[in-house]
């Protein structure tokens, strides 16, 4: 009893630990203006809905939602398309150099964004994309990728050989075996992976700094970055925004729990 109580205790605080940043930010963007730099009270004296109001209103914000959800569908459409027909040929075919090929792609997970923004911003001016969505979706499929392949790869290879070479025999091409056979066993991982590119590109903030100039192709990180003003900063709002992005991502988790948690676990047994 004493150790099921303590690990009680040890999960709630965890709990706490990870949901205190977003809990103070829900209180925040509750509060009124007036009483956003007292502490205490911790909790609003009444709940003010005027910072929700005044982020879905800005015209700007709702041009940022949009943007988002273009570059981060469009990136991971693009990179479950590029990287599952990778991760199927690295996976299913023999080819020289494989292991090399796979390090290769591994080792451009590596590196930094930081290291590379300023060579990636000067071939996207000179090809004419900044500003643009083309800008941050080729961008971020090509860090996606990595992770896409390296983790299709691992599942594709699951896929029993028996399996395969039935197929084969019933006269299959390569292509049906990728369509017909590999992408429907392996829904729940595809799924899980083009879930985790989607949050990636929602949330990522260094590239689409650089490569956007106007709201026409800001997305939301940034938008939410240029609500500070000259002379005050209206964290009331900034607050009320972050929650407002964050629900979305909350939302598509919750609905699509199985999946996901289908996706991580598969193959996690030997069978």
């Amino acid at each position: 009893m004493l150790r099921k109580v303590g690990l009680f205790l040890l999960m709630l605080l965890g709990v706490a630990w990870l949901t205190a940043p977003y809990l103070w930010q829900l209180v925040t963007s509750l509060k009124p203006t007036a009483e956003l730099a007292q502490l205490p009270p911790l909790l609003p004296s009444h709940i003010d809905w005027s910072h929700y109001r005044a982020v879905l209103n800005d015209a700007n914000f709702q041009h940022y939602i949009l943007n988002s959800f273009v570059v981060a569908t469009s990136t991971a459409l693009l990179a479950v398309l590029v990287g599952s027909l990778a991760a199927f040929a690295t996976a299913r075919f023999r080819f020289a150099w494989k292991p090399l090929t796979l390090s290769l792609i591994l080792a451009i997970s590596m590196f930094p964004p930081i290291a590379i923004v300023s060579p990636l911003y000067l071939m996207i001016r000179a090809v004419h994309l900044r500003d643009t969505y083309w800008a941050l979706i080729l961008p971020y499929s090509s860090f996606a990728l990595p992770f896409m392949v390296w983790t299709l790869h691992n599942f594709f290879k699951q896929v029993p050989e028996e399996i395969m070479e039935a197929a084969r025999m019933d006269g299959c091409s390569p292509w049906q075996l990728y369509r017909k056979i590999i992408l429907p066993l392996s829904k729940p991982a595809i799924f899980t992976t083009a879930i985790l590119v989607f949050i990636f590109a929602w949330n990522e903030f260094l590239f689409a700094l650089t490569f956007t100039a106007t709201p026409k192709s800001q997305t939301i990180p940034v938008g939410i970055a240029l609500f500070p003003g000259i002379y005050e900063i209206p964290w009331g709002d900034i607050a009320a925004a972050t929650i407002v992005v964050t629900v979305p991502l909350i939302i598509l988790t919750v609905i699509f729990e199985k999946q996901i948690i289908a996706g991580l676990t598969t193959g996690s047994v030997k069978q």
